[in-house]
């Protein structure tokens, strides 16, 4: 599976590099996911603009960083959203259950947003 990693200093944007999201690439994003959680970023952003096709395979990696970075106050975001992906999200429901954002600028602000609602801004770590 090819992809990029963006670590910034509050979160990762984890871009996959595929048009397709399947059974043959779900379980190694699922491994990535949980490797770049085990290293300590609380927050994730999965930039799914190149991608044009999830299955359910695809599905199942998705609500695996959902809930994987959901836990402890994490956040776990899905930018960039083909129309084809979003119209099956939207029939299985997951579009109510997964944190969607338009683009990555979206996502830089909800994370801000959070970390301000959660009390994590930088003045009250630094105390």
């Amino acid at each position: 599976m090819k992809y990029s990693i963006d670590k910034k200093e509050q979160y990762v944007i984890f871009t996959p590099l595929e048009e397709k999201l399947d059974s043959s690439l779900a379980p190694k994003l699922k491994s990535e996911l949980l490797t770049v959680h085990a290293e300590g970023y609380a927050k994730l952003v999965l930039d799914l603009s190149n991608v044009k096709y999830v299955d359910s395979s695809g599905l199942s990696a998705l609500l695996v960083g959902d809930r994987e970075y959901g836990n402890n106050g994490g956040l776990f975001l899905i930018s960039g959203v083909q129309d084809h992906v979003m119209k099956l999200l939207k029939i299985s429901m997951l579009d109510k259950k997964l944190n969607l954002v338009a683009d990555l600028e979206e996502a830089g602000e909800t994370i801000f947003m959070h970390e301000i609602e959660n009390g994590e801004s930088e003045e009250e770590t630094e105390d």
